[in-house]
């Protein structure tokens, strides 16, 4: 649904820009495009990386990015004891560049740093689509004739193929049994998706630590947003017949540009909800306009936007909606089945601010209420907000330090 791309896209991304291509530790495939490049930004911080590629059951090429040592430390000890390890998972259209792109001493960067010198083997996601994980073994993205089966994805592919893909992969690499997980946004969401469809997964976590993880939407906070997600299913169709399949750096502008030929007789309805949301998408394409080129950290598939979008417009946290029939076919019933939270029973701190325009209190503490070990954290400054999580320079005093020092005091 295009009104949400654009509001979500504007809202939350944060810049970044491309740099050289970032090879695979392990696994040689070929990468199509140029990636950012972590390991020289993360070494002129100070730090040793490594790159790893791993192969999705579908054939999605993903980037981990690792740190496993303190600042300045470089070289591997073979006898060291073994770490416990972190994992960080962005939020949509971040990457792992999300954890790094303010430096060592800004914002979320000191977690991803201050966990390293904590003593923590850190790992980094990133989910398919994204800038440095933009890669198939068979489907090429920039090919019209793959494009659309490439991008048809939502957060639950990302949540039930993605994770436990790289999961498995740091735990089998750092012979390791479990983990701790670290999720903002998107990754929040698919932490919850992946422990409710896949109950196995939660005996492989110590804990989380949620960041404005989006679940429940029963009172979403946003209205314009709200407005445009009430012909979500006609704008995502709408989109998806016109090519529109990926929201990301290269495509604002062409999208922005473009405008969307709304005057197209496909486009007008008599369907109220619909006219109010060409409306509200009409506006906001007005505002967006002044803003100039908008350069954001990684590319999202137009399914992953509509399907956060669906929710907002049902009130719930469910399954892809593919309509009656084939709902039907695929999950046994009319209506797509509800994420099950009672399922998720990792030791879990859900973590949310009060200028979320993307998640409302209201729907954390609704969850938290379901998960049976959840306890949740408001962060002490009310103006905080959804993005202030990786870009504000006071998060470190309300969130990183007390993230860190958490897991700290469970190896003292």
């Amino acid at each position: 649904m295009l009104g949400v791309i654009l509001l979500v896209s504007a809202l939350v991304s944060a810049q970044a820009v491309p740099a050289d291509v970032v090879q695979g530790a392990d696994e040689k495939q070929s990468v199509r495009h140029k990636q950012f490049n972590n390991g020289l930004r993360i070494a002129r911080d100070g730090y040793y990386s490594e790159s790893h590629l791993v192969t999705t059951s579908d054939g999605y090429i993903l980037e981990l990015v690792r740190i496993p040592n303190k600042r300045f430390q470089f070289l591997n000890n073979p006898f060291a004891p073994k770490k416990p390890v972190v994992f960080l998972m962005h939020g949509l259209q971040g990457s792992s560049i999300s954890y790094i792109t303010l430096g060592a001493r800004r914002s979320l960067g000191p977690k991803t740093y201050n966990l390293a010198d904590a003593g923590f083997d850190v790992w980094m996601g990133n989910a398919r689509g994204v800038i440095n994980s933009r890669n198939h073994v068979s489907l090429n993205p920039d090919n019209p004739k793959d494009a659309q089966k490439f991008f048809d994805y939502s957060f639950e592919d990302i949540a039930t193929k993605d994770l436990p893909t790289m999961i498995d992969y740091v735990l089998q690499r750092t012979k390791q049994d479990k983990l701790h997980y670290v999720g903002h946004s998107q990754g929040g969401t698919a932490f919850l998706v992946l422990n409710s469809l896949l109950p196995k997964y939660n005996d492989k976590f110590i804990s989380a630590d949620i960041l404005a993880g989006v679940g429940y939407q029963d009172h979403f906070p946003t209205d314009i947003v709200k407005s445009i997600a009430k012909a979500t299913d006609f704008l995502y169709n709408f989109a998806v017949r016109r090519g529109f399949l990926e929201i990301g750096i290269r495509f604002n502008q062409q999208i922005v540009g473009q405008s969307l030929d709304f005057d197209d007789s496909e486009a007008l309805s008599s369907n109220t909800e619909v006219t109010l949301a060409l409306q509200s998408l009409r506006s906001f394409l007005d505002g967006l306009l002044m803003l100039g080129r908008l350069e954001v950290l990684g590319e999202a598939s137009v399914k992953q936007f509509a399907h956060y979008g669906q929710n907002i417009k049902d009130k719930s946290f469910r399954r892809w909606d593919y309509g009656p029939v084939e709902n039907l076919r695929k999950y046994g019933r009319f209506q797509p089945p509800q994420y099950d939270l009672r399922l998720v029973t990792v030791d879990l701190t859900m973590h949310y601010a009060m200028s979320d325009i993307l998640l409302s209190e209201k729907d954390v503490l609704n969850m938290a209420a379901v998960i049976p070990n959840a306890k949740v954290r408001k962060v002490a400054r009310d103006s905080f907000g959804h993005m202030d999580f990786i870009i504000s320079n006071d998060s470190k005093e309300l969130v990183t330090d007390y993230v860190v020092n958490e897991l700290k005091k469970r190896y003292e």
